[in-house]
């Protein structure tokens, strides 16, 4: 069995007891199909030869009961199926999500974020096509098809061996047209997953496109994108639109076979009509679930181009791990030392023999050029990559000696981004602490400056604030943000650019939920307003990912090094 079938039913196995349900009733109805077919021909030669009126009358009834059941059977059959292809589909979705939300940095900044949305939807609704018509017509196709055949073999085996002599040759063009299904399903889904990156870029970024006159040049590359989609599609149009004409054809001679020497023995005496129409009415009914069970295939096929995509993200792994003998670490004191830390992204690199140590309750800064290497010195020390060469510590511990989940604890973030969900604002202060209290959601708020702003608003902490919280001013969003990190609690803060996307006037108000959140905390600071880290214990100056500077306010602005040209070009009036 192929390797992303075989996986894909794992999905499904635990929903067994649907399985079952499902199994007995496709059985009855299959069963119905071959009892129909068999007793075409002894009702009709009652009627017909034996001019039985009774049976005569309650063939119309009998017609009408079999239906009934059968409908019965098929509806719960279908019910029972369609049910658990879905949780096996859902269960899929979960996972992907998982395993997706759980990934490295590094994978996402490989990664755009319209493909990823892609697969999450396009790639498992290929998926969830394929469960809802394979698995639903599974059990029900070959359990008709096993009991029609017995009728036909029953009925004529010299004839039904001519019927059959033609379904070999359907095999190979059938496995031929599902291969290349296969492979246009699948880039069709690498195309739609450009087209997925084109929306999650101009959607986001609406406000550029608008400002610039972008519109024609958005709308030309969509175009060109979409006409690439088209032109994969149109290759699995054909190749799906193919299969069934060509097994039609194929088939077609071994029923004009069955034809030409059915009806030849009806004429030599050897087989009356009554057993000839009950074949051929047997042989017909076959046909059926033959063809049911070919597309069948054919959406397989296609399910599986969409299934590898899905088992190729969800199966590529983690680089940062818990090694096995990780420690738990309770709440640190907040020391912080880089051990001649040197980093890459690929070739690139980035930070080179960082050595650095922070005392716990300090504040240190980190300025310098852009591309100098400070927020990737940042995301090293909330372990976002390993270094490549060196070690960064905390209160002692190498941080891949310690778990992932208690270094996370120890770790709070306020950065320029201003990251915020489309949910209430006391849900987005409670990403802090998930089981905080109302209270505890509020006092945080009252510490960050936000309480008299959110009061105003006309529900108030129960307020959605939008998706990224548009409904808010860039100094509401950020102290927000502030209040999440005040109720987390962690030791060490990190503040990325937290006050550069303010005006003056937000700036300051942020300014004073930063000095609350700072207290007693161990703090990094990433600026390249000079005027934001005047008071630091310590600026780090980075260039070129590498330090070239380390002091005071006072002493570097007195030399004649980088930090004092970068204060004079901002200070020069």
């Amino acid at each position: 069995m192929n390797p992303v079938l075989r996986r894909t039913l794992r999905y499904i196995w635990p929903y067994w007891p649907l399985l079952l349900i499902s199994a007995l009733c496709s059985l009855v109805v299959g069963a119905m199909d071959g009892a129909f077919a068999y007793l075409v021909a002894p009702v009709l030669k009652r009627i017909f030869s034996g001019h039985d009126v009774r049976i005569f009358l309650l063939v119309p009834l009998g017609v009408i009961a079999l239906f009934v059941v059968r409908g019965l059977c098929r509806f719960t059959y279908d019910v029972t199926i369609k049910l658990a292809g879905q949780k096996a589909i859902q269960d899929i979705r979960n996972d992907l999500y998982a395993s997706t939300i759980r990934k490295d940095m590094a994978f996402f900044n490989r990664q755009a974020t319209g493909e990823l949305m892609s697969r999450m939807t396009n790639d498992i609704g290929m998926m969830q096509e394929g469960m809802a018509n394979v698995v639903t017509g599974l059990f029900r196709n070959l359990i008709s098809f096993v009991s029609l055949l017995g009728v036909v073999f029953y009925r004529n085996w010299q004839l039904a061996i001519f019927c059959f002599l033609v379904l070999p040759a359907t095999v190979y063009p059938a496995q031929l047209i599902g291969k290349k299904i296969k492979t246009a399903a699948r880039r069709s889904l690498e195309v739609m997953g450009g087209i997925g990156s084109i929306l999650q870029e101009t959607f986001s970024g609406v406000k550029v496109v608008k400002a610039f006159g972008l519109e024609s040049r958005v709308i030309e590359r969509f175009r060109g994108e979409n006409a690439a989609f088209l032109a994969q599609y149109r290759k699995f149009i054909k190749y799906e639109s193919l299969a069934m004409p060509v097994s039609e054809m194929i088939t077609s001679l071994g029923v004009a076979a069955v034809v030409w020497l059915g009806g030849s023995q009806v004429m030599s005496g050897r087989m009356n009509p009554s057993e000839l129409f009950s074949f051929i009415t047997a042989m017909i009914m076959l046909f059926n679930p033959v063809k049911q069970l070919q597309g069948s295939y054919n959406v397989l096929q296609r399910s599986a181009g969409g299934a590898e995509r899905v088992f190729q993200l969800m199966d590529q792994q983690r680089l940062i791990v818990d090694r096995d003998d990780a420690i738990h670490l309770d709440r640190a004191s907040g020391q912080i030392e880089l051990q001649r830390v040197s980093f890459s992204y690929g070739d690139e690199p980035v930070l080179q023999d960082i050595s650095l140590e922070v005392q716990p309750g300090r504040m240190v800064a980190l300025v310098g050029p852009s591309g100098s290497g400070k927020t990737t010195l940042a995301a090293l020390l909330m372990r976002l990559y390993d270094t490549s060469s060196g070690a960064v510590l905390l209160d002692g511990h190498d941080l891949r000696s310690v778990t992932l989940d208690s270094l996370n604890r120890q770790v709070a973030l306020v950065d320029q981004e201003t990251t915020l969900f489309n949910d209430t604002i006391a849900n987005n202060i409670r990403y802090g602490k998930v089981d905080a209290s109302d209270e505890e959601v509020a006092v945080a708020a009252r510490a960050a400056f936000a309480d008299d702003f959110i009061l105003q608003l006309p529900e108030g902490y129960d307020t959605n604030i939008g998706d990224r919280g548009v409904r808010l001013s860039g100094g509401q969003r950020q102290r927000i943000c502030i209040a999440r990190a005040l109720l987390k609690d962690a030791p060490v803060l990190i503040l990325d650019e937290a006050t550069s996307a303010l005006d003056t006037e937000s700036e300051k108000m942020v300014q004073k939920a930063l000095d609350n959140l700072m207290q007693n905390r161990t703090t990094v600071v990433i600026a390249h307003r000079l005027s934001t880290v005047l008071h630091a214990d310590t600026i780090v100056v980075l260039e070129k990912g590498r330090i070239v500077e380390v002091g005071t306010h006072v002493d570097l602005v007195e030399g004649s090094g980088l930090y004092s040209r970068l204060h004079g070009l901002q200070f020069s009036d």
